[in-house]
């Protein structure tokens, strides 16, 4: 069992009303996590701590930023175990998840180390004589990042490592299904040096949530928000930030497609399809959802898929022999099962896998899927892939760009340039050619369109995120006015 509190200004803090929640193993239901259940007050002292060490921490140079951010580095590296242990018992997750999920987290602390130089503006030609103009970026204040549970260290890291290192100070919402990962964060950063509020780190319990996340966007300190989670909470936050004029950053749900032109590489769309469908049981946003392949060759394939995902098992995440874990909770199984029963109602097949088993689901694949079943349209986010059959490359582009999400996209073609033509035409935020739909990299603009959300972690795309960009001049000789 892990016991929480809060941390506001560098500090443990027991909370206003000193209440607690628990957060118990999808598999087991034993209870692994007890954290302090924050309320409005709380996170009201967490803004007024980080506003007050922006006043500092905004004035660092560069090198400092990327030392600590380096040492943070190091220092989530050296406490993978723990990340690991974390991890597993709160989300099911596999030990393979969790520990990527500690590597690529700490590659975005050296990404965000690195960008500390890169906080640049530029001079702008004025027409005014002796007048030298710039646009100049600087920190915006204090940032507010919430993050998911599905990939919590790599979400939870990336909603504050850039704002960081831009000369922000930060406030981590935690996730209420993996409160004690995404407090390993926050203290991984602390223990580097950002021990004076900069970092501040928020558990709430689900009854609290939404006066919690009030709270923090309703404080004036507070100038930017980003959300990573599902399109109708990030809907609910879209608002909250309009209300008093924030900007905010939101990466939302998905339905990935994955294309299998007439000439793709077969097997090397099964290898890439199992694994973007699959790994971390489909809970990944940019999981494929959707596997849209040309009749001409939908026969073949499905039979290669099948076999492959056959060879797939899920269960306990802590035996070695599972590929994959559980489910977050008993109502996603749930969800799993009523998308499969209403497809198989409407006639399609299923040609691998079938029924959630409480938190556990094998792989399973859903061939002959229409427009008629809630699997064409309702975001899974569960080990359950749809194949949709195209008659033509046009078709196929009808058929992925027939959503509401645009995050994630991939089409397999031997033709480089015939993949080209259709990717550019596929409305999503990320495409890959010949690659599956899921990929990250720290330095990369991550981010999707339509329901998918707006804007872009991720190397330099993030300085623009976290930075405002002031207008500057400087008047270096005498000036004429009309009065």
């Amino acid at each position: 069992m892990t016991d929480l509190k809060l941390l506001i200004g560098g500090q443990s803090a027991l909370g206003t009303k000193k209440k607690t929640f628990t957060r118990a193993n999808p598999l087991s239901e034993k209870m692994v996590t007890t954290a302090v259940a924050a309320n409005g007050e709380d996170a009201k002292s967490a803004v007024l701590a980080a506003d007050k060490a922006f006043a500092n921490w905004s004035k660092t140079g560069p090198s400092q930023r990327r030392a600590v951010l380096l040492k943070a580095a190091e220092l989530m590296e050296a406490r993978q175990g723990d990340f690991i242990e974390r991890m597993v018992a709160e989300t099911g997750a596999t030990p393979a998840w969790s520990g990527f999920n500690c590597m690529v987290a700490a590659g975005m602390l050296r990404e965000a180390a690195s960008l500390t130089t890169q906080v640049q503006g530029s001079v702008i030609p004025s027409d005014v004589p002796d007048n030298m103009a710039m646009g100049v970026r600087v920190p915006c204040g204090v940032v507010l990042g919430i993050a998911p549970w599905n990939a919590p260290v790599i979400l939870g890291t990336r909603a504050i490592a850039t704002p960081l290192a831009c000369g922000n100070t930060v406030i981590l919402k935690a996730s209420e299904q993996c409160p004690a990962t995404h407090h390993l964060i926050a203290e991984v950063l602390h223990d580097a040096g950002l021990n004076n509020g900069e970092v501040n780190c928020i558990t709430n319990a689900p009854d609290d949530a939404a006066e919690v996340v009030n709270s923090l966007i309703e404080a004036p300190a507070v100038r930017r928000v980003n959300f990573t989670g599902s399109t109708g909470i990030g809907k609910l936050i879209a608002q909250k930030a309009a209300e008093h004029l924030k900007p905010a950053l939101l990466e939302l749900g998905g339905k990935a497609p994955l294309l299998v032109l007439d000439d793709a590489n077969l097997d090397d769309a099964v290898a890439a399809t199992a694994f973007g469908a699959f790994f971390h049981q489909g809970q990944i946003c940019m999981s494929t959802e959707r596997v849209i392949v040309d009749e001409k060759v939908a026969d073949e394939f499905v039979e290669k898929l099948t076999a492959k995902v056959k060879t797939l098992k899920a269960g306990d995440p802590t035996d070695e022999s599972n590929h994959l874990g559980t489910l977050i909770s008993r109502e996603s199984g749930e969800k799993q099962n009523a998308l499969v029963k209403d497809a198989t109602r409407l006639g399609a097949r299923v040609t691998t896998g079938g029924e959630a088993d409480g938190v556990i689901m094998q792989p399973t694949v859903v061939d002959g899927v229409t427009e008629r079943m809630r699997l064409y349209t309702e975001e899974s986010f569960g080990p359950l892939l749809t194949v949709i059959r195209a008659r033509s490359d046009e078709d196929a582009l009808r058929l992925a760009n027939d959503t509401e999400y645009g995050l994630s996209a991939a089409v397999f073609s031997q033709d480089i340039a015939r993949a080209m033509k259709v990717s550019q035409q596929i409305q999503s935020g990320i495409c890959h050619i010949n690659a599956p739909t899921v990929h990250d990299e720290p330095q990369m603009p991550f981010g999707g369109v339509k329901a998918s959300g707006y804007g872009r972690f991720g190397g330099r795309a993030g300085i623009e995120e976290f930075t405002e960009l002031r207008w500057m001049t400087i008047q270096m000789g005498p000036r004429h006015y009309p009065i």
